[in-house]
């Protein structure tokens, strides 16, 4: 530990985001970064701390300490060293990961000012690429193939392990390019999918294979090969079958999302296949993170206003929650990127039913409610509170997460892993499951 005092002299300093009046006009990273020294400085901050709970809160068990310390001695390449070892793909943790280590800093506890983690994770990744720290690596195969059937985080961190301990692994994926949510879910204002491109370029290199554009049947699976993985996430959006779903102007939030990501790309669309805000009223119907990424997406259109609905209650504004102290992830308001650049957000609010003229959809009917205690215990009871009203919208993006897919009683050699698993949950939680994986992988295939 370079500086065992750093964090009583220099406060947290973030990078912060580009400014709303120019940030709204393009796809480009909303995030901004800081100079080397300032981010120096901020890795300084870090305590070393002799319970380290920033390592409990990590799915992947990263070490914040140690490449901190690392990045505050100017020593880049060891940094990413000791962060690669625990996080295959730091550049993508780096950029949209909620940073559970954060909450979990000594620091937030003390002075709600944490170490910034999450952007010395980017910053040390970045300046790795740059700097050609980055090796390729050709390891000598051991004569067994593995699929991975499906590319997102999950599936690529498998693959990765998989290719790095000898197997010879190919990579199914139904789309036309690898990424899974992290290419067809995440706007490109919070990941440039140039980043992706970067790693998928150097994982051919080291010689893992990839087929795109084959949508594989888990129950058939592709014969010659010794194992298989599946991370197939979580293919089917929740829905809202409540009258007038069948509106025109009422879409999965993905439907948006994904389309817009390949519009980017150079993929074309025919006018009446376009899910395009541009000068309409938006209702986004959903308060986490796909919600959030809806409303960045609708700016980026042109809409004329956005409205985000929640059904449940308006989250106690932080930092400090009382029901999920430190370290344990607080449940607080969160107020994203999109929500600054303008959001009518509201609680409490159930949806009754779309309401439309000439098959189109003009609006939403919903209804204000309360939650009271179930007498006999588990879920609240919703009771309605004060008359319906109509929300004017001319779109609703529907962000109410995913359903768990149930899988089919596999073979000993045939692995699920990430949200295929488990259900939708973080991106780095799918890298965990991926890196857990590959192991009993290994693990099977060696006994």
């Amino acid at each position: 530990m370079g500086n065992p005092k750093a964090f009583l002299t220099i406060p947290r300093k973030e990078a912060g985001y580009r400014p709303i009046h120019d940030r709204i006009h393009d796809f480009g990273e909303v995030e901004q970064t800081l100079n080397s020294n300032d981010r120096r400085q901020q890795a300084s901050r870090c305590m070393d701390c002799g319970v380290p709970f920033c390592h409990w809160a990590c799915p992947l068990g990263n070490k914040p300490p140690e490449w901190n310390d690392a990045l505050y001695k100017g020593d880049w390449e060891l940094a990413y060293r000791l962060l690669n070892a625990t996080n295959d793909f730091p550049e993508f943790t780096g950029r949209i990961c909620p940073a559970l280590c954060e909450k979990a800093c000594v620091l937030n506890l003390m002075e709600h000012e944490p170490t910034t983690n999450r952007e010395d994770e980017a910053a040390i990744t970045e300046h790795a690429f740059a700097e050609d720290y980055i090796r390729i690596n050709h390891p000598e195969r051991n004569g067994k193939r593995v699929a991975v059937i499906g590319a997102g985080p999950a599936g690529l961190v498998a693959a990765n392990r998989l290719n790095l301990k000898g197997y010879s692994v190919t990579v199914y994926d139904r789309n036309e390019a690898a990424g899974g949510l992290l290419r067809y879910g995440i706007p490109n204002f919070k990941l440039n999918k140039q980043v992706i491109d970067r790693r998928l370029h150097l994982l051919e290199e080291e010689g893992i294979v990839f087929e795109y554009g084959t949508d594989i049947d888990v129950t058939h699976l592709p014969a010659g090969f010794d194992a298989y993985v599946i991370a197939t996430g979580t293919p089917t959006a929740r829905d809202l079958k409540i009258p007038g779903r069948d509106l025109k102007g009422v879409y999965l939030a993905l439907e948006m999302l994904s389309q817009q990501n390949r519009v980017l790309a150079g993929m074309e669309f025919k006018k009446d296949q376009l899910v395009n805000a541009k000068g309409k009223d938006v209702l986004v119907i959903g308060g986490g993170d796909t919600g959030s990424d809806c409303i960045g997406t609708a700016h980026r259109q042109g809409c004329k206003s956005v409205t985000q609905i929640e059904i449940m209650p308006k989250p106690p504004v932080g930092p400090d929650d009382p029901k999920n102290p430190w370290p344990t992830w607080p449940r607080t308001l969160k107020t994203t990127s999109s929500h600054e650049e303008g959001c009518t957000r509201r609680w409490n609010i159930n949806t009754l039913e779309f309401v439309g003229k000439d098959g189109k959809l003009t609006g939403v009917r919903v209804q204000e409610i309360d939650w009271k205690p179930n007498p006999e215990g588990g879920r609240p009871l919703m009771v309605e509170k004060g008359k319906p009203e109509l929300i004017k919208a001319d779109m609703v993006l529907l962000a109410m997460g995913f359903l768990k897919p149930e899988q089919p009683q596999f073979a000993d050699n045939v692995f699920v892993a990430g949200d295929a698993a488990n259900g939708a949950s973080l991106v780095v939680r799918a890298m965990a499951s991926g890196r857990k994986t590959a192991a009993e992988v290994d693990k099977f295939l060696n006994r």
